[in-house]
């Protein structure tokens, strides 16, 4: 396994939309491992491939306290999405930034697993929070995009700064 690099915003390849997975084949496998793995380490609690720079729809999520549950979601698709919820989020692509966004607060997702078999999970609170923000990064879009331009303009200047500063 490897610790795979996480594209920081604002990139312009975190906007890619991801294409479906055709094949889940070793090659897929190898990468959830390295996306588990990265995420881990960074520490997170959900990555998409297209953070990774890999365009393919492959979410990897954990929420448990102790690390130990990883979901994998390949080519995920929302059939149902119920209420509404506002959840400070972060994001492995955007570090130290933190920013209230409004999400359906409960869900129902159709997806492949590492194996390629399809399965349906209904999820609410933080795993629907997260479900929803790693599939809005394989359809390019970046959390930042749901604050106020202004906000967004500071939180691009403050990455930007950070990145010439390393």
């Amino acid at each position: 396994m490897a610790i795979l690099n996480i594209l920081q915003y604002p990139d312009p390849r975190l906007y890619t939309v991801a294409k479906p997975v055709d094949n889940v084949d070793a090659k897929v496998k190898k990468l959830i491992d390295d996306m588990a793995e990265t995420m881990y380490d960074a520490p997170g609690i959900g990555l998409a491939a297209t953070q990774v720079n890999v365009h393919q729809q492959i979410i990897v999520i954990d929420t448990s306290e102790n690390k130990k549950d990883l979901q994998v979601f390949i080519n995920p698709r929302i059939n149902t999405k119920v209420g509404s919820q506002d959840y400070e989020e972060g994001c492995l692509s955007v570090p130290g930034v933190y920013e209230t966004v409004t999400r359906a607060d409960s869900i129902v997702v159709e997806a492949l697993d590492r194996n390629g078999k399809p399965f349906k999970i209904e999820a609410d609170g933080l795993l629907a929070v997260c479900i929803q923000h790693e599939m809005d990064h394989l359809l390019g879009k970046v959390f930042v995009q749901y604050l106020s331009p202004l906000k967004q303009n500071r939180i691009k200047t403050k990455m930007q700064k950070m990145q010439r500063g390393r």
